[in-house]
């Protein structure tokens, strides 16, 4: 194996990826590394997440995979990533959700957005969040799951409201920054 060969496959796979940086309005600012607006002080960038509902009002809460360099194993309500370049927020969701839980566009009637923040957090000695966050919301018809585990480590349908009344309860979950935050704008 060539030295080339070695340096390519010890790079973190994010490396390999951009994300769009933006300012404080969500006005993109161009393209930058992935893993460099996740390592230092962070470049604010632009992400999503996704909060997958029932008809019974149940959120799904996915564990991230212990692979997941940042919040790994921590609860997550329910997909969170952030769009390529010329892709929207829903599209990005639309195509995050089947290939993380392996759910399709047919067991629900669209996507939602339904708030934006901005938020700033680090992870001890492994990089920060710095983004500007959609939210949007779906809700299952049809509640058939495929996760796939480099993505999932696990999941489980919580009842919303209790969760957010209730936050001492799930303290043992870990949730994920970005989702206790969009759960709190939610009821406010």
């Amino acid at each position: 194996m060539s030295a080339d060969e070695t340096t390519n496959q010890d790079v973190h796979e994010n490396a390999r990826q951009d994300v769009i940086a933006v300012d404080a309005d969500d006005t993109s600012e161009g393209l930058v590394n992935r893993l460099e607006a996740h390592t230092g002080d962070g470049i604010r960038h632009r992400a999503f997440t996704c909060l997958v509902f029932d008809t019974d009002g149940r959120i799904l809460l996915a564990q991230r995979s212990p692979e997941k360099r940042l919040w790994d194993t921590h609860w997550d309500g329910t997909v969170a990533s952030h769009p390529v370049e010329n892709q929207s927020q829903e599209d990005a969701t639309i195509q995050r959700l089947e290939e993380e839980l392996g759910i399709t566009p047919d067991q629900y009637d669209g996507v939602e957005v339904t708030d934006k923040f901005e938020y700033k957090r680090y992870y001890p000695q492994e990089g920060v969040e710095w983004e500007v966050c959609t939210v949007l919301k779906v809700t299952l018809e049809e509640t058939t799951l495929e996760p796939d585990p480099a993505e999932i480590g696990g999941r489980m349908w919580v009842e919303y409201e209790h969760l957010y009344e209730n936050p001492r309860l799930y303290r043992q979950l870990r949730l994920c920054p970005w989702f206790e935050i969009a759960m709190r704008r939610d009821f406010a």
